[in-house]
């Protein structure tokens, strides 16, 4: 790191190590915070101007794609081989996996695709051990997993507080706040629900240090300062995550945080759980197209996202089945009775089937 920047940031750090967290003090906290994230934005330009060649250039196949994310040594590689047919090289010492290695899972007609990347280790934001470029893939994955060592489960608070400094976001929703820039009139504040968290002259206060001296700011949320700056900042990736304890066989009564799955890779215990975690994080849902007076095809299946409706179905297939759509006839969970008559704007639910009527 930029030694200019990393001398800041770290006083800024400890400023806040100091200072009692309670009411009075959070908007300080926030703005101390806003300021760490102006600091780190540079510093990540200048790398960006500086590096060559960042990233494994592996091309993203399939319906969507996993990057396994843990410290070296906790049997990320042994997982993937038991998900798929990868073939990751394992062994029983450190840094192993040296590059990418991809592989398919078949998830119900689903194609997922794992990448099993290098380790990381202390530090990895700020460049160590290929961490940034594993970091970056992180960034463009549909979901994070996080894999952990039954013997050191603490390390996942420190993997995820790498992903935040990389503007990760792990299991979030971008805030509903919207920032339109103006030239010249200050910032003026509308929300339409009670704010907490932040006043509006703290909210301006915040802003000031993004920049941002005239805005129309719209709140549908209340929002912390972190919130509001990663929406400023508009550089903040959204990704869902899964965290699997590994080795569990070895670990005896090991307590668990709850949302953490316990897994054996080698025994291959707790495996199908794990895929189903993995496909319900995506939120797919696999819609049967069957055509009128045939079957249905359950062996290749619309995969769609969550709240998919007959519409989005009649847009991926062809632009024909919208222009000439008369009504469609459902048989799932999403309707009342098998065979349902339903319209464009009907939401679809897993494993639903569908048949599409068109004018002649």
């Amino acid at each position: 790191m930029n030694v200019a920047y990393d001398e800041k940031i770290k006083s800024l750090e400890d400023e806040i190590s100091r200072t009692k967290k309670n009411k009075a003090t959070e908007l300080h906290i926030g703005l101390l915070k806003a300021k760490i994230a102006d600091f780190k934005d540079k510093e990540e330009t200048l790398k960006r101007g500086k590096a060559k060649g960042l990233g494994f250039g592996v091309k993203k196949t399939g319906h969507a794609t996993v990057v396994f994310v843990g410290i070296p040594s906790v049997g990320k590689s042994t997982l993937i081989n038991a998900l798929t047919n990868a073939g990751s090289k394992v062994a029983a010492y450190e840094f192993t996996t040296l590059e990418v290695i991809p592989g398919m899972m078949n998830y119900g007609g689903v194609s997922i695709q794992l990448l099993d990347v290098p380790g990381l280790i202390v530090g990895a934001a700020g460049g160590k051990g290929r961490g940034r470029e594993v970091l970056s893939m992180v960034r463009n994955a549909d979901l994070a997993l996080i894999v952990l060592d039954a013997t050191r489960i603490s390390v996942g608070e420190q993997i995820k507080s790498e992903l935040e400094g990389v503007g990760v976001r792990l299991d979030k929703h971008p805030p509903e706040v919207v920032v339109k820039r103006r030239d010249r009139g200050g910032v003026k504040v509308t929300s339409t629900v009670k704010l907490t968290k932040l006043k509006a002259d703290e909210i301006k206060s915040v802003l000031m240090t993004q920049g941002v001296l005239s805005a129309d700011v719209i709140l549908r949320q209340d929002v912390s300062a972190d919130e509001l700056i990663d929406v400023v900042k508009g550089n903040r990736v959204y990704v869902p995550s899964v965290v699997v304890v590994n080795k569990m066989d070895l670990a005896g009564n090991t307590r668990l945080p709850d949302g953490y799955l316990p897994i054996s890779a080698s025994n291959k215990t707790g495996l199908e759980t794990l895929r189903e975690e993995i496909f319900a994080k995506l939120k797919f849902i696999r819609v049967y197209m069957k055509p009128q007076g045939g079957k249905a095809d359950y062996r290749e299946p619309m995969v769609m996202k969550k709240g998919a409706t007959v519409r989005d179905v009649c847009q991926m297939m062809h632009k024909e089945f919208l222009q000439k759509f008369r009504y469609a006839m459902v048989w799932g969970e999403s309707v009342k009775h098998e065979g349902q008559r339903c319209g464009l704007s009907h939401i679809l639910k897993d494993k639903d089937t569908l048949t599409i009527v068109r004018e002649l």
